[in-house]
This record gives structure tokens, C-alpha cells and sequence, in this order.
């Protein structure tokens, strides 16, 4: 960070493992297959901008699916008698952000600890759930049909996460990467096998997609492990969506103090400001929370909360390109490489992943199906260009005269270069 002009704020208190923990407890397996689900189902400036409102956009989504899964739950144990307004889900939502902005607003020392616990409840979860939908089920489908089966209910023809609190991990240069990459395989490897059980135990999508439950994950379960045995696993599922969400409130807070750092936002004073105590962004985490709680009132539209969702990804997505795209262009022969690189595939490989967003992207703005009314529209590009419409003209009205990009906060004559948290002379 020295070599940057930054000095460092926060305490460098997440281990290795504690950074994989975190990386591997923000994508919440489980709960992100049982939020997500539906979509399979039915299917069969500017930069930093763009990852501040991907990053308040995924706190909303996330904490609004654990109110909707809270929602579930409460229909379940009521045999369906009781089936919560979207005032009241919203009410839920707004609990749980003021639940999160208490949690995440304490020492580094102490969510390092959390997240932990986090993995543990996370991957148990997602393995119990794994074993109880294979032991449960008795009308398990054939494994063609689990494989290869496709029903077109569409009208449609044929994580980072660790680089945001590297300011607080030890070995950042090396631990921060180490985690992403472990964070994401094992999601994915999970993830895959979690998705061709569901496959199994999946009898008709059509007659899933009807359930009067806000997720169809929770109908899966419901009907494979029945009453009880659903509200036992579904509560887990909960508390690993909870944490997800306390997970990613730590990560887009440290997005907003770092853009506020170098006075890119409004009241950036504020926002960049470190609690003396605990020696974490508070502020800049209580302003996610009221920016998500603000979000969550697409919440009452259907169609404007699955856009919000979509837009969450296009922004982060954007954000994570453009980088890549000029260090394999523009910044080829600048880029000096840290102890944890790719060597010779970097070029290779980051132009692999800019065109894979590039096509994700585009996946993103199509609407859910071929021919949508107006409620129906998918309205993802509304929001992402009204950020960047935002951003363009407060470049050109105001920001290109006082915005001088990255302010260093460390004297230009000192005779040290940090990396991370170890310190060589020159």
C-alpha cells in the first residue's frame, strides 16, 4: 500500500485462513443456491461507481432473500395460514441491516473470529443438506433426466471479496488471491454437486415454479424432508444467508471507505472517517446500510428486485473488466508483478475473463422472457446507466476540477517501501 502512497488504517488481524473463511462465507453456497434457484428453473469514476452500487445492490439482494426465507419459513410452520405482506417482509429487511450494521461495525479482530464460524456453518449446511436430500427423497428422477432433461419455461430458444479487506489481512499480497481462489473453487465444486442433487429430487419444474412459497428452494426441501425436517435444515439456510449478508456489509463498507479516501464521493469526510475504537469504517458501514434499506423499496416489484440483482453483478462485473482489460492492453509493459502472479498466462487468462463478463453482461440485461409486459421487464439497465449517466455529469459539472484521482497520505521523501505488513528499506 506504501508503494501505492496509502498508509495503512486498519489493523492487519485476518490469517489466511480467516481471509478463505470470509471469502468462502460471502458466497454462501447453500443459501445462494436456494436464493437463486428460480432462475435455473425458469431458464432451464464510472469504475468505481459502477462496484459501489454492485456492492450496496448485493448487501439489498442478499438481506432482502433472508427476509424472504425468514417469510417462508413462517408460511411452512403455519401450514400456510400466515403469509407475510411485502410491508412486513420489508420490515424483516430492515431488522436485518440494523442487525448487520451493529455486527459489522465492531473490531477487525473480532469478525475475523466470526468468519470462522461462518465456514463452519456454511459448509455444514450445505453438506447436511446435500446427504438429506439424497437419503430423503423417495421419487428421485432417472439420471438422464436429472442430466439432461430441459424444460423451456421462458419462451427463450436454445469472489473479490478477499481483495476488499486486504487492508486488514496479514500477507495480504499473497493470502488475499489464495483466498479468492479457494473461496471460489470450493464454492463452485459445492455448488455443483448441491445443484445435480436438486436435479434428482426434482420431479416437475413446472409444478416447483407454481409453489405459493416466495422461494422454490424452500418447497424442495418441504417436499423431499416434510414439515419438520424442512424448518430444521431451512433455518440453517437462514442463519448462512445471514451471514453472507454481515459478510458482504464488511466488503462493500471497505469499498466505500477506499473511494472515500481520495474524496470521490459526497461527504467523502465522513465516510472515510475510522472509529477510534474498533479502528474499522463505522460510518461508511451504516451508509450501506440506509443505501441498501433505500434499495430495498424495489423490494414491492417483483420484476424491479430480480433487476436489482442483475444490476449488482453488472456493476461489480464492470468494476473487476476494466482493470483487466488495461492491464493485458494499455498497461502491459507499466504492470509490476507481486509475489502471487500468473506469469506468462496472465495475458491469456484476462482476456478469457473480460470476454466472459462481456457475455454475462449481456445475458444480464435480457428480460426473463421473450416477450414481457411492461411489470415484467428486466429493468437492470435502467439502474446500471443511471449510475453511470450520474457519474459521467458529475465528472464534467463539477468532479474534474477537484478530483485529482488517488491523494497519498504518506510523505513522498520517506526512505521505506511497505508490502502489506512488512517493511524493507531501499
Amino acid at each position: 500500500m506504501n508503494i501505492a502512497g496509502y498508509r495503512s488504517e486498519f489493523k492487519r488481524e485476518f490469517s489466511l485462513l480467516e481471509t478463505i473463511a470470509f471469502a468462502f462465507s460471502i458466497m454462501g453456497v447453500i443459501a445462494s443456491v436456494s436464493s437463486t434457484l428460480e432462475f435455473g428453473l425458469v431458464s432451464g469514476g464510472h469504475v468505481g461507481w459502477a462496484n459501489i452500487t454492485g456492492q450496496v445492490a448485493l448487501v439489498c439482494s442478499i438481506d432482502f432473500v433472508c427476509a424472504d426465507m425468514i417469510t417462508s419459513a413462517i408460511s411452512v410452520a403455519s401450514d400456510g395460514a400466515t403469509n407475510l405482506s411485502l410491508k412486513a417482509t420489508y420490515g424483516i429487511l430492515l431488522a436485518i441491516l440494523f442487525s448487520h450494521g451493529i455486527v459489522c461495525s465492531a473490531a477487525t479482530s473480532t469478525l475475523a473470529r466470526l468468519n470462522l464460524f461462518y465456514v463452519v456453518i456454511n459448509l455444514g449446511t450445505a453438506i447436511a443438506a446435500i446427504v438429506a436430500l439424497l437419503v430423503m427423497s423417495e421419487n428421485k428422477v432417472s439420471t438422464k433426466d436429472a442430466f439432461t432433461l430441459f424444460e423451456n419455461n421462458s419462451g427463450w430458444t436454445n469472489n473479490d471479496s478477499a481483495a476488499h479487506i486486504s487492508e486488514e489481512t496479514a500477507g495480504a499480497a499473497r493470502a488475499a488471491p489464495i483466498a479468492m481462489l479457494v473461496g471460489v473453487g470450493a464454492t463452485a465444486g459445492l455448488g455443483w454437486i448441491l445443484l445435480i442433487v436438486i436435479s434428482f429430487v426434482i420431479p416437475s419444474m413446472s409444478d416447483l415454479l407454481a409453489s405459493d412459497l416466495p422461494l422454490p428452494m424452500a418447497q424442495v426441501f418441504l417436499d423431499v424432508l416434510g414439515k419438520r425436517g424442512m424448518l430444521i435444515i431451512w433455518s440453517f439456510v437462514i442463519v448462512v444467508e445471514y451471514v453472507s449478508g454481515a459478510a458482504q456489509v464488511v466488503d462493500a463498507s471497505r469499498v466505500v471507505f477506499a473511494f472515500a479516501r481520495d474524496n470521490a464521493l459526497p461527504g467523502s469526510r465522513w465516510w472515510k472517517a475510522v472509529n477510534p475504537h474498533t479502528q474499522t469504517p463505522v460510518n461508511a458501514v451504516w451508509l450501506v446500510m440506509v443505501a441498501a434499506a433505500i434499495c430495498g423499496l424495489l423490494g414491492f416489484s417483483a420484476s424491479a428486485l430480480t433487476s436489482l440483482a442483475g444490476a449488482s453483478v453488472i456493476g461489480m462485473y464492470t468494476s473487476y473488466a476494466t482493470p483487466i482489460i488495461l492491464r493485458i492492453t494499455s498497461g502491459r509493459d507499466k504492470f509490476v508483478p507481486g509475489p502471487f502472479n500468473l506469469g506468462t498466462w496472465s495475458t491469456p487468462i484476462g482476456a478469457i475473463a473480460v470476454a466472459w463478463v462481456a457475455f454475462v453482461i449481456v445475458l444480464l440485461l435480457f428480460p426473463p422472457a421473450q416477450s414481457p409486459a411492461v411489470p415484467e421487464m428486466n429493468y437492470a439497465i435502467v439502474i446500471i446507466m443511471g449510475v453511470f449517466i450520474f457519474a459521467g455529469l458529475s465528472w464534467v459539472i463539477s468532479a474534474r476540477k477537484w478530483f485529482i484521482g488517488p491523494i497519498r497520505n504518506i510523505d513522498d521523501d520517506t526512505d521505506v517501501v511497505s508490502r502489506d505488513d512488512k517493511t524493507y528499506s531501499m
